[in-house]
C-alpha cells in the first residue's frame, strides 16, 4: 500500500511480537471465528498495528457470521414453508418439496464459498501481517482503520 511506509516510519519499527499477534489474529479466525481476533485486539491495544489487523479479522468474522445465520434462517423458512405446504393432503409420495431441494445446495454452496473466502483472507493477510505490512482487506480495511484508529 502507498500509505504503509509513512505510517510504519511514524510509528517506529514493528517488533516480532506485534507481527506475530497480527498474523495470529488472521490465522486463528478460521478456528475460533471472532473470539481470537477480539481477544488479541484487547490484549494488544497499545499496538496500532496489531489493533488494525485484529479489527479487520474481527469485522470480517462478524460480517460472515451475520450472512451465514441469515442464510440459515432463509433456509429454515423455506424448509418450513415447503413442509407446511404439503399438510392437509394425504401422504402423497408425488408431493416433493422442490423449494427445499433447490435451497439446500444453494445454502451449502454459499457456506462453502464463505469458508473459502475466509480461508483465503486468513492465509493472505496472516502472511502480510507477519511481514509487517499494513495490508487492508477490500472494503473492510478502511472501516478497520477508522475503528482501530
Amino acid at each position: 500500500m502507498s500509505d504503509a511506509m509513512p505510517q510504519q516510519q511514524f510509528l517506529g519499527e514493528l517488533t516480532q511480537d506485534e507481527k506475530a499477534y497480527a498474523g495470529l489474529a488472521h490465522a486463528l479466525m478460521l478456528s475460533t471465528w471472532w473470539i481470537a481476533p477480539l481477544i488479541i485486539y484487547f490484549m494488544k491495544k497499545e499496538s496500532p498495528f496489531v489493533r488494525f489487523h485484529a479489527m479487520q479479522a474481527l469485522l470480517w468474522q462478524i460480517i460472515f457470521s451475520v450472512l451465514y445465520f441469515a442464510g440459515m434462517a432463509v433456509f429454515f423458512m423455506v424448509a418450513i414453508v415447503s413442509t407446511l405446504s404439503g399438510q392437509g393432503k394425504p401422504a402423497d409420495p408425488s408431493h416433493f418439496p422442490v423449494a427445499l431441494f433447490v435451497a439446500m445446495p444453494l445454502v451449502w454452496l454459499l457456506a462453502m464459498g464463505g469458508f473459502a473466502v475466509s480461508m483465503t483472507l486468513a492465509i493472505m493477510y496472516c502472511l502480510k501481517a507477519m511481514r509487517g505490512q499494513w495490508a487492508e482487506y477490500p472494503v473492510i480495511g478502511k472501516w478497520a482503520r477508522r475503528i482501530a484508529g
